[in-house]
């Protein structure tokens, strides 16, 4: 079965330092197959298990505007003692929930698409790798539009769209009785976040990341 491994690194730890600890507390609430941890240095690795929460981290990731993310669809395995990782399972993980005891091409793709989304001049640091190349980067293109999106919303916008549910009506009252202000400013600030069309556009992205897979190809050597 494919996996959905996102590989994350840090793009300004020279100035700032190494934030991989704020980074990992972010994302405890995602629901993890192999739970994201430090790799090497300013890095992180998580293994998902379904393409919606793929975009639900790779979003929480780029909210904070200090990362790349990559996203590799594909299958993933315990590393044999002999050689190197099963790559062809079932998508059976080892119990030890350790990332060093993993391997696969899900993990090679997820490499290649980080590499992809820290390259200069890409203005929206995600990029998405997996065996059909196309489908990858039509998955590649939503996401970076509704990156965008979540890239430009300021701390405000934030303290409003927080509190908010997608799907439910009439939240903005309660909302605005919370923080303090006006249903008005309630009802700007979700209109000037483009919230509503983020969360109409996360199903495309989506449904394409779960197509990535569909010809089970192995990934080529970087």
């Amino acid at each position: 079965m494919p996996r959905y491994i996102l590989t994350i690194n840090q793009r300004d730890s020279r100035e700032v330092g190494d934030l991989v600890g704020e980074l990992l507390r972010s994302l405890r609430p995602v629901d993890t197959v192999l739970p994201f941890q430090r790799s090497v240095g300013d890095e992180a690795i998580g293994i998902v298990p379904d393409a919606r929460t793929a975009v639900d981290a790779a979003l929480i990731a780029l909210r904070h505007r200090r990362w790349n993310v990559g996203i590799g669809v594909g299958s993933v395995g315990p590393v044999e003692p002999d050689g190197p990782a099963a790559g062809g399972g079932e998508g059976a993980l080892p119990d030890t929930q350790s990332l060093h005891d993993v391997g696969g091409p899900g993990l090679v793709y997820a490499r290649r698409a980080v590499e992809e989304a820290a390259k200069a001049g890409v203005r929206v640091p995600v990029a998405v790798d997996g065996p059909d190349e196309q489908v990858a980067e039509e998955a590649q293109s939503v996401l970076r539009l509704i990156g965008q999106l979540v890239l430009t919303r300021t701390d405000a916008e934030w303290a409003v769209l927080d509190l908010m549910v997608p799907g439910v009506r009439g939240q903005q009252r309660p909302v605005a009785a919370e923080l303090g202000i006006t249903v008005q400013a309630v009802s700007k600030a979700v209109q000037r976040s483009f919230w509503n069309e983020e969360h109409a556009c996360r199903p495309a992205a989506e449904r394409l990341l779960a197509l990535v897979d569909a010809v089970q190809l192995p990934p080529s050597s970087p």
